[in-house]
């Protein structure tokens, strides 16, 4: 909770100052999941179901051995929300600061009880796992002109590679495919799903409208700079990440996915805010493609770095994880940059650390999606 996150720092800098993890090789870290919200809000509401969703999603993720969920203790999001936790998995502990009796004892509390896992969690080993277990979480930022006939498509063939080896992948930010939606609900599995769709996009129009503004404005001035125009020319490039796949769900954000396959899951298109409702959705790979540069990473899941030209990618090489400018070029074909992403895709999942991986990226991007009356 936010009123926690000082105390939640101050746990994990004194684990990663005492250097004790080097003694445990299997453990790649600790992480401080951070956020401002989990409070002024009706625990009724529609903010506080997205809220309780995401913290589950995080929680509950495979990548995590032990999860410590810290309150204050009055917050509106009370340890209570989280009931049915706390009686399936006794790798999740919630405390608050005021029950313990505040900073310094919690502090000292949590600290014992991660020094007392550290040797169980590190028993914990990499198997060999089938393709089939992966979720791709399909995102882009900072897009210019290149976009949409580059990266965006080469990530679309290895998304779609993926799901027809039994994987899923996630496709998001409502947004930005405004304009373009006609082309994911023309290959719907269903008319439910369609509708469902469909039903995000009024709800959006709805939503800007209340707040004055529109679903139909200009892209952001660094994608004006690189040569985007309209939000239709974004939109038309972001849909080309889904690939050609069946569209077999949309949604809600932070819903856990229950469909094998390509989904899509509402969200804005503000890149941490997306990213982590894809996560705690299930998603354990992120590619992440962008014409203008991009750092983004998001613990604790890798994210792999997608540059749609040359130039960008020569510039910012120590971020970027492949250059899709090649096919620009004339160098390579939309399939074979495809091929080359899924094959990092799983190489990547086998343990090959990511360029956000190597250089720390990851710690501060959690930011869950507020909506609604904040009192």
């Amino acid at each position: 909770m936010s009123c926690s996150a000082t105390v939640t720092k101050m746990i994990v800098e004194r684990i990663k100052y005492s250097d004790i993890l080097k003694d445990y090789p299997n453990i790649d870290g600790i992480v401080p999941i951070t956020h401002s919200t989990g409070c002024g809000m009706n625990t009724e509401s529609e903010g506080m179901q997205i809220f309780q969703r995401t913290i589950d999603g995080f929680k509950n993720h495979p990548n995590f051995s032990h999860v410590f969920v810290i309150g204050l203790g009055c917050e509106c999001a009370q340890v209570s929300l989280f009931d049915e936790s706390l009686k399936k998995h006794n790798r999740i502990h919630f405390l608050t600061i005021q029950d313990e009796g505040g900073t310094k004892k919690i502090v000292e509390k949590v600290l014992s009880q991660i020094k007392n896992l550290l040797s169980e969690a590190n028993n914990i080993q990499r198997t060999s796992q089938p393709v089939s277990h992966l979720t791709l979480a399909l995102q882009c930022g900072g897009s210019d002109g290149y976009s949409g006939i580059t990266a965006n498509p080469a990530l679309g063939v290895a998304a779609d590679l993926l799901v027809k080896k039994g994987g899923s992948s996630i496709l998001s930010e409502t947004p930005e495919i405004y304009g373009a939606e006609h082309l994911l609900i023309n290959r719907a599995s269903s008319q439910e799903t369609a509708d469902k769709l469909i039903k995000r996009i009024e709800w959006w129009k709805h939503y800007t409208s209340i707040n004055n503004s529109s679903m139909d404005n200009n892209p952001a001035p660094g994608n004006k700079k690189g040569g985007l125009i309209t939000i239709l020319e974004k939109s038309l490039g972001a849909v080309a990440k889904g690939g050609n796949s069946i569209l077999q769900d949309v949604l809600h954000y932070a819903e856990p996915l229950k469909n094998k396959g390509f989904n899509f899951m509402d969200s804005p298109g503000y890149d941490p805010v997306s990213v982590t409702g894809q996560v705690a959705s299930g998603a354990n790979v992120i590619c992440f493609t962008t014409g203008r540069g991009s750092c983004f990473g998001c613990k604790p899941v890798p994210s792999l770095k997608l540059s749609t030209n040359s130039a960008m990618f020569e510039k910012m090489s120590e971020d970027m994880d492949i250059n899709c400018g090649t096919i620009a070029e004339g160098k390579e074909k939309v399939e074979e940059v495809g091929q080359k992403i899924f094959e990092l895709v799983v190489k990547t999942a086998s343990g090959n650390k990511s360029k956000s991986e190597i250089n720390g990226y990851g710690d501060e991007e959690f930011n869950p999606w507020q909506v609604g009356v904040v009192m």
